[in-house]
């Protein structure tokens, strides 16, 4: 790879410095690039960022013959801080579940699974699967209430002057941009700004001293606690809780608490022995989890922090459309609905962390796929440039899954989309229409177009609102076409009798914009004019009216295609 290559393109540059950092400490383990999740609620597009990130550079440094590990941390002994917006199966009676585990608190209803959290685990899981991303998943509660990190948390409690003085240091600094959102009309942007684990929680500080552990209480297993005296030689901790309870527990023995997010966030960088971790916005200002768990983890647990660069916001167009009934930002399952797996991880390869984008749930999507299809060819004719072709590599493969499935013949996706508007998914339609789009070499079978012939599927079903559905009329408009001048009948002549001998995708777009060519005397190949173009639109808004009653729909030569020879013919007054 060029110096000039490596410049342009974030993966190997971040590769390149995890690899130096490990080489450096001397670590004979595995080089560790990290990920970590809250399943609080469905886990959103941007949330995936915090995986796609790691999961890229680990997967580079894999490709050069490294060892290295892409571990994702599930935050499910993080407390319930708000029941979501829109769950299905969730009413107000979750609310008495605030301040328990994620992993304690009940599932929907109806819910095949046994918790919040592996309820919100399991798409995400399936997703990533789909995507081709392997990582190793470490539960937080398991690992909190198995005594994994006692140790860890006996030497917090020792620290704890050292870790309140340190964060002391920052507690009058210019808080997270997540607090300056607070009053921001994005309720989507504050979400993700909320990021992985409680970047909110408050850093351990009590009435009795600082504390940097918070238990959940026995008697009704939420975090409402306060921990008022701690022995360093017994190990005793005492906590009140708000409902009532209090008791004193060895926390040499005690497994029902964790340390505030603020110390948990750098002692398992240090557990792990993590070298690469990327983290949102609400990470990266002063006081913030990274900045103050690079010096905790220094300080406290004697170890390196890991390479750690901010990534921004994922937009998130047709949103409103999407989420007026769900509630919430789409998650990467629902993007795979309406987009094969490459395309998505395109969409977070091709661009550096820092910069936000915008991933298309509305018409935007057929530019998306013009896009990728474009940079497809590029890359298989070698026009590609060397930072396309890379993104393109990362998508459509990984050193460990290897290549991932994509479409045998990849029509277009606004002619898919167009094909499937009009049959209502009619499978012989549909496959009748596909043929006629290549006659030279014909489809054989629907799987042919899979999946993307599935995913324009969904996307009509599930993004198009009635007004958008195309609807073929069902008999010719008499009344327009008795009103037609003699250019108009002419136009429609000229049409009718180029249908056979143009029947093709090809053949009908020459046809469409050839008869006003013809009715103005112009040769085939001449140049658009405006007088031209203004006749062309004239002509297209009168198919328009005659064939589906409205002056723009699909793309003519496609639903020509869809609504057939004879039914054409038929609705034109032939």
């Amino acid at each position: 790879m060029t110096q000039s290559t490596t410049e342009a393109d974030w993966v190997s540059r971040f590769a390149d410095e995890v690899i130096a950092a490990h080489s450096k400490r001397g670590s004979q383990k595995p080089i560790v690039c990290a990920s970590g999740l809250s399943p609080s609620g469905p886990v959103h597009l941007g949330n995936l960022r915090e995986v796609m990130t790691p999961h890229l550079v680990a997967d580079e440094i894999r490709r050069r013959g490294h060892d290295c590990v892409h571990v994702l941390s599930w935050d499910d002994f993080d407390r319930l801080r708000k029941v979501p917006f829109g769950v299905d199966g969730v009413d107000d009676t979750w609310e008495e579940h605030i301040g328990k585990p994620l992993s304690a608190v009940p599932a929907p209803r109806g819910s095949a699974y046994a918790s919040w959290a592996e309820h919100f685990k399991a798409p995400m899981k399936a997703a990533l699967a789909e995507m081709g991303i392997e990582v190793r998943e470490i539960s937080q509660t398991e690992m909190y209430t198995s005594g994994a990190y006692r140790e860890q948390i006996l030497l917090a409690m020792r620290e704890r002057e050292k870790i309140d003085a340190v964060l002391g240091r920052y507690r009058t600094k210019k808080k997270a941009p997540v607090d300056s959102l607070a009053d921001s009309a994005d309720e989507n942007e504050r979400e993700q700004a909320e990021g992985s684990g409680a970047a909110s929680e408050d850093d351990g500080g009590t009435a009795a001293g600082y504390f940097p552990y918070k238990p959940y209480c026995s008697a009704c297993d939420r975090d409402l606690t306060t921990v008022t005296a701690y022995d360093d030689d017994t190990t005793e901790l005492t906590y009140t809780c708000q409902c009532g309870h209090g008791e004193t527990v060895l926390l040499s023995q005690f497994n029902r608490g964790k340390l505030v997010w603020k110390v948990d966030w750098p002692m398992r960088w240090a557990y792990e022995g993590v070298d690469f971790e990327p983290s949102g916005v609400d990470h990266s200002s002063p006081g913030s989890s990274f900045v103050v768990g690079t010096q905790l983890v220094r300080e406290v647990f004697d170890a390196d922090p890991p390479i750690g660069p901010m990534y921004a916001f994922v937009g998130i167009s047709g949103m409103a459309k999407m989420s007026s009934s769900k509630g919430g930002v789409p998650t990467a399952a629902d993007a795979l609905r309406i987009m094969e797996a490459p395309v998505l991880r395109w969409l977070y390869a091709r661009r550096r962390p820092n910069q936000a984008f915008t991933v298309a749930f509305d018409q935007e999507i057929h530019r998306l796929y013009d896009e990728w299809d474009a940079t497809s060819r590029k890359v298989a004719d070698g026009t590609a440039t060397p930072a396309d072709g890379l993104a393109y590599d990362r998508a459509v493969r990984t050193a460990s899954a290897g290549n991932l499935p994509l479409t045998p013949r990849p029509f277009t996706y606004r002619t898919l989309a167009s094909i499937v508007d009009v049959t209502t998914g009619h499978d012989e339609q549909t496959l009748r229409i596909l043929r006629d789009l290549d006659p030279a070499n014909p489809i054989q079978s629907l799987d042919e177009a899979r999946p993307r012939l599935d995913c324009a599927d969904h996307w009509v079903n599930t993004q198009l609102t009635p007004e958008e559905r195309t609807i073929v009329r069902d008999e010719p408009d008499t009344e327009l076409l008795d009103s037609l001048d003699e250019p108009q009948r002419e136009s429609l002549r000229l049409l009718v009798a180029g249908l056979e001998d143009n029947w093709s995708l090809d053949g009908l777009t020459t046809l469409v914009y050839g008869v006003p060519k013809q009715l103005l005397g112009l040769p085939m190949d001449v140049k658009p004019t405006p007088e031209l173009k203004v006749a062309q639109r004239t002509f297209f808004a009168l198919l328009y009216r005659l064939l589906i009653s409205r002056e723009t729909g699909p793309r003519l030569p496609t639903l020509l295609l869809a609504v057939g020879d004879k039914r054409v013919r038929t609705l034109l007054g032939a």
